[in-house]
């Protein structure tokens, strides 16, 4: 789907919707960054039932079951939930290492098509700090540091400045304070 087939009209309103158009935020990092912890704490301060979480690893990894790859169907899927939650005005968090190479034409798809405000943000950490990290995670025994490395990419960040990059020296609750304040989220 390109950009021009996203929904363009109108949002309906969504259960408890305020007025405005909703919001786009996007956390892209590398791996244990707390992109994912990050998302569920903008959910839980929100609140309200109009807002809307889109995870990378869950529509690829547990929807479709699909490797991480140029082309992948999760990419359009994403492209597909996202539009979707924003064009029925659900302020909507998207998540994920979302790698610039890959999912960089379908973000710049979404960047162009939703016409309300939007906040991009990369958390960003050196590798030796994911490695840390993810050896805390549950996942930490079937992905090694070896497959860790092959998804790490340093400052992958997209174009033209888009993103306000994060680092590791914020808290998650700096970082929480940080993107609530700058998306103004709670006023809508």
């Amino acid at each position: 789907m390109t950009a021009s087939a996203l929904p363009r009209a109108a949002p309906e309103k969504a259960q408890d919707d305020r007025p405005g158009d909703p919001i786009l935020i996007v956390l892209r990092g590398p791996s244990a960054v707390g992109k994912t912890t990050l998302a569920k704490r903008i959910r839980a301060a929100y609140e309200r039932r109009n807002l809307a979480l889109v995870h990378q690893d869950v529509v690829r990894r547990e929807l479709l079951r699909e490797p991480d790859v140029p082309g992948g169907h999760n990419i359009d899927l994403i492209r597909e939930i996202t539009g979707f939650a924003l064009g029925r005005g659900f302020h909507t968090v998207l998540e994920g290492i979302l790698d610039a190479g890959r999912y960089g034409p379908m973000l710049t798809d979404l960047r162009a098509a939703h016409t309300g405000p939007q906040h991009w943000f990369y958390l960003h950490a050196p590798f030796e700090t994911t490695v840390e990290r993810h050896n805390t995670k549950p996942s930490a025994d079937e992905i090694g540091v070896d497959l860790l490395r092959s998804w790490y990419r340093e400052l992958d960040l997209l174009p033209a400045g888009l993103e306000t990059v994060i680092g590791p020296e914020n808290t998650v609750e700096q970082t929480l304070a940080r993107i609530l304040r700058t998306t103004r989220l709670m006023e809508h």
